[in-house]
């Protein structure tokens, strides 16, 4: 596999896990990569980061790391509003991308950020993370059982303190102009991204939203019900609160004509289940753990349960070194982008259903 030069920009809140996780990948051994570049229009924090990483070259101007001939892969974890210039320069450029979350602020951008990274033949890979999160790739696992038979309904409530404060510290999540719109497309494209993979294709949905916090054009309540392709149907609560303590939570449960499964996290944790005429029974966090290892064909020597964004970078980085597709990718989340934008169109008529197919 190839030795892969990597250059990040953007040294915010998801650049500092995704820096930390490519060092720690690196120092394992279980990537064939260089760390060689970081960029952030504030130079301070940029020097800073590559003081931490051992890096040597610093920059304010993504041009220069997109630009680099000693640069292959480059991540961007910018505000939202810019991906799109850089995903489309470093195409042209012909580098491997990761680009965060969501791609962009309209569907129509990511229509052309798709296009361009497979006219240029670039691999691209997307931070929907959650599709590398060990307890609901185990939760999808359990599901498969036919036996279970048909997909009833998910009900999902994904609810985080407004990520402008706090560890988070991301006060552009605010400007309408740089994050597009609020927690719907900016933080649950992740849960409708899930909901897509547990659930399957979404044919028709309803939505609302609303600003209770006053961000003109970012609201921090959305609700959609989701209907798929397979008669089975969803309800997604999004929230951004001011509950400063709580953590970021998430609550999944699913009813199959014969089962229901109910997860409390969206990392690592039990899974509770009862299906059939049996009782109700947990697979506790370290089954989960265990499975997941087994489902994914990792080694438990090479890899401890806090991994954080380990998993995401070391698949995507894998996946890059050896030219293979990384999964997700841009066409995974152009769909989700799909249904986030059916979701805002729906709210705007007054919740009116909107199809899909």
């Amino acid at each position: 596999m190839a030795t892969l030069r990597i250059g990040l920009i953007g040294c915010g809140f998801n650049g500092r896990f995704h820096s930390r996780s490519i060092r720690n990948l690196i120092r394992a051994g279980l990537v064939g990569a260089e760390y060689v570049a970081v960029c952030d229009l504030e130079k301070t924090r940029a020097m800073a980061f590559a003081e931490a990483a051992g890096v040597e070259v610093v920059s304010n101007d993504p041009k220069e790391i997109i630009d680099s001939p000693k640069i292959d892969v480059v991540y961007i974890c910018v505000p939202t509003a810019d991906h799109k210039e850089l995903v489309l320069r470093a195409a042209e450029r012909g580098k491997h991308i990761f680009c965060e979350k969501p791609l962009a602020t309209t569907l129509a951008d990511v229509e052309d950020m798709v296009a361009a990274v497979e006219s240029h033949q670039v691999k691209a890979g997307v931070g929907l993370i959650l599709r590398h999160s060990p307890i609901i790739t185990v939760l999808k696992s359990l599901t498969e059982d036919r036996t279970l038979g048909r997909l009833m309904t998910i009900v999902f409530r994904d609810d985080q303190f407004f990520p402008i404060q706090g560890h988070y510290d991301s006060d552009w999540r605010k400007d309408r102009e740089i994050v597009g719109a609020g927690t719907l497309l900016e933080h649950s494209i992740h849960d409708i991204d899930v909901l897509r993979w547990l659930g399957g294709e979404v044919v028709e949905l309803r939505a609302s939203v609303r600003n209770f916090a006053g961000n003109e054009g970012v609201e921090d309540l959305a609700i959609a019900h989701l209907e798929f392709e397979s008669g089975g149907q969803a309800q997604l609560i999004s929230v951004w609160h001011s509950v400063f303590g709580r953590p970021s939570t998430r609550r999944l449960e699913l009813f199959f004509e014969n089962g229901l499964f109910t997860v409390d996290d969206d990392y690592l944790g039990p899974i509770q289940f009862q299906t059939h005429a049996n009782n109700s029974q947990t697979l506790s966090g370290d089954e989960v753990w265990e499975r997941y290892l087994a489902l994914v064909g990792l080694d438990p020597r090479d890899f401890s349960e806090t991994l954080g964004y380990t998993l995401e970078d070391y698949f995507f980085l894998t996946a890059a070194s050896a030219s293979r597709a990384p999964f997700p990718d841009f066409r995974v989340a152009l769909e989700a982008h799909r249904v986030v934008d059916a979701a805002y169109r729906s709210a705007a008529t007054g919740a009116n259903a909107i199809r899909l197919a």
